[in-house]
């Protein structure tokens, strides 16, 4: 007897109960083996006044499309990207037409499929009406122990295996599911509501199989397979954002991968984040008969990026600032080199296109959409040339908020935007050229890159030069990144400078147009002349479509 109750002090010591004997076969939980601590659950108070009131959003009788997730899906308390960080479901209103559909994330850092129904799940359900649609999409969190520290693992599988845990730290005892159960029972009170559920697989990690693989990680022998198992029964849609997301990484390569992600190798950067949403769009779309898809916003499609080119033709984009492109239409005015360079070309066998835009810098290029366009549009033996660095320094995120960290490195930072209370991750100048290199690459297009333009402005006799800023940058970026470089600023101002200055007289003004940095017709000829000069001084293929 004295035997028994010392063997009963001991397991209860340990958390275990006496639910049934299935107790003592319950599977190990899942080893956490990411290392990734993520304490957003530690301040529930908090979480939940960041979160919508359930169905808050909905607009008269309109469906409401909730998502259930964890960090990939909203990342942190508020899911604001304060710590650079973004989960896709903050960017996901965005593939819908919220005149139909409004899409409330109510997503948490932190939260397994457990810890989620356990204490999140009731409230949510409390808005969700007829004709909603809800998305779920966890396991991440699925993992370490079951009764103490965070306590929020479910058992393996999707059996109906369970567990009487006592949590160390509380007292409070809880029984334990399968993650397959918690899944059948988020879809059964969907259903009893008269909604319509969707398991998604989880978003894929920065982990390739091995150290030379270019294969990402699934997770298709674990919660991808459950979740997919118990949709099948339930017979309820499942789309594999783990499969879509992690095919599209393949392409992006290892380098570029890495900076879909930030600070670690679960939660996305804004970049990844989109990625996903986009991801998960597809999916919908892709799905047979999903009703769902009907509200997605219809994809537009660009028609004047790459409009001019001809089959079997390769194409030349140019992206830059106004020195490369400015209002070039009247002979006495403004203009950028990259509306005069076709002239250089043979256009039999080369088509050029100018897409740079004036008052951008290599930042707000890409912020805007702008690079995107050009991307999407690349095709195999393409070529572009890319030249920033006018606009580049100043405020990074008050007035024009246009600049990046100075330099070539790795450096990022966390930026609260003044003007739209916004938080964005800001890299330094080599990084933003870096990565058109490493996207124009990777569709098989051919970047090379320049220094940006000389200005009229002179030392003792000599143009002042860019050699150990935006110029050194520039060229770090290029041979970083393996692209071809032209330094264009010394081209240029090498000839501007042997033109000569006299006091009170500058000889070079007719190059210029009303300041010392935009160009007159002249001077983007000039420009454009330096850079055919700098190609032939080059191997880069592209010089063989001059004249």
């Amino acid at each position: 007897m004295k035997c028994f109750k010392l063997c009963l002090s001991l397991l209860c010591a340990l958390g275990v109960g006496f639910g049934s004997q299935a107790q003592n076969k319950v599977s190990a939980p899942m080893k956490d083996v990411n290392q990734v601590i993520d304490n957003t659950l530690d301040s529930l108070n908090i979480a939940r006044t960041a979160r919508p009131i359930s169905g808050s959003s909905r607009k008269g009788e309109n469906p409401v499309l909730f998502l259930v997730g964890n960090s990939t899906m909203r990342t942190g308390t508020l899911g604001n990207g304060n710590n650079g960080q973004w989960g896709w479901g903050y960017f996901a209103h965005e593939y819908f037409d919220e005149e139909q559909i409004t899409v409330e994330n109510h997503a948490l850092g932190g939260t397994s499929s457990r810890t989620f129904y356990n204490r999140l799940w009731p409230n949510v359900l409390k808005g969700i009406r007829k004709g909603d649609w809800v998305i779920i999409e966890l396991g991440h969190n699925d993992n370490g122990p079951y009764d103490h520290g965070r306590a929020r693992a479910s058992i393996p599988g999707i059996g109906k295996e369970t567990l009487d845990v006592t949590i160390q730290e509380t007292g409070v005892k809880e029984r334990v599911y399968t993650f397959g159960e918690y899944m059948r029972r988020y879809i059964a009170d969907v259903k009893a509501k008269g909604a319509h559920p969707i398991l998604m697989s989880l978003t894929p990690r920065n982990a390739w199989q091995d150290a030379d693989s270019t294969i990402i990680t699934r997770v298709n022998e674990t919660f991808g397979l459950w979740a997919k198992q118990v949709a099948k029964k339930e017979r309820i849609p499942f789309i594999d954002l783990n499969e879509i997301t992690a095919q599209k990484f393949e392409k992006f390569g290892k380098e570029k991968v890495k900076y879909m992600f930030y600070l670690d190798r679960i939660h996305t950067s804004a970049f990844g984040a989109r990625v996903n949403a986009e991801s998960a769009a597809e999916g919908i779309r892709n799905y047979k008969g999903l009703e769902l898809a009907r509200y997605l916003k219809p994809i537009e499609k660009d028609t004047l990026t790459g409009a001019t080119r001809r089959e079997g033709i390769p194409m030349l984009f140019t992206i830059g600032d106004s020195t490369v492109k400015n209002r070039d239409t009247e002979e006495d005015g403004m203009w950028g080199w990259g509306s005069v360079i076709h002239e250089l070309f043979d256009e039999e066998r080369i088509t050029v296109e100018n897409h740079a835009m004036a008052g951008r810098s290599a930042r707000t290029f890409l912020d805007e959409g702008r690079w995107d366009k050009v991307y999407n549009a690349l095709q195999p033996g393409d070529f572009v040339l890319i030249q920033f660095g006018h606009n580049d320094a100043g405020a990074i995120n008050t007035g024009k908020a246009r600049a990046e960290l100075p330099g070539s490195g790795y450096e990022s930072k966390v930026f609260k935007m003044e003007k739209t209370g916004m938080y964005q991750v800001i890299y330094t100048f080599g990084w933003y050229l870096r990565k058109f290199i490493m996207d124009a690459k990777e569709k098989g297009a051919i970047p090379i890159v320049l220094s940006h333009t000389p200005r009229n402005m002179f030392d003792n006799g000599k143009i002042q030069r860019n050699t150990n800023s935006f110029g050194k940058w520039t060229r770090e970026a290029a041979e970083q990144a393996g692209a071809y470089y032209i330094d264009l600023n010394k081209l240029s101002g090498d000839k501007l400078e042997k033109m000569g200055y006299e006091e009170g007289l500058r000889v070079v003004g007719e190059y210029f147009n009303r300041d010392h940095t935009h160009s007159s017709l002249k001077g983007a000829q000039l420009n454009a002349q330096s850079i055919a000069e700098g190609l032939q001084a080059t191997d880069c293929p592209l010089k063989e479509y001059l004249k």
